[in-house]
């Protein structure tokens, strides 16, 4: 299997990796099918996405992602957060094999899970 640069790059030098103490929403997804498990953490101020992390079990590529993705949303508002696709995240690595694009799915599913939990608080 053939990774981009950047792939490899976001693999072995994460960014924005680890938790987020006192996060002001959580989102959790797994894949059954391929056994990656995927956590971000935000912290939210006047629905600006502050800061965020991200915890990943999983393969390089669902590393990858996760680590390009919370790179994407910082400092974004959570509309602009929302409008992100898997595509964009594809396209900033570089692209992805194939069968590992449904790990682009699972960073999406995580953001979405965590904005999702923040506005029924609000």
């Amino acid at each position: 299997m053939i990774y981009s640069d950047k792939v490899i790059q976001h693999f072995k030098n994460p960014h924005n990796q680890g938790s987020i103490e006192n996060a002001d929403t959580v989102g959790e997804v797994g894949n059954p099918s391929c056994g990656d498990v995927m956590k971000i953490y935000l912290k939210i101020e006047d629905r600006i996405i502050k800061d965020v992390k991200f915890e990943t079990l999983g393969c390089a590529a669902a590393i990858a992602v996760s680590s390009a993705l919370t790179d994407m949303v910082k400092g974004k508002s959570i509309d602009e957060a929302l409008e992100i696709t898997r595509q964009q995240i594809i396209e900033d690595l570089g692209g992805l094999p194939e069968v590992k694009v449904h790990c682009s799915m699972l960073g999406i599913e995580a953001l979405h899970e965590a904005i999702k939990k923040y506005e029924k608080k609000d």
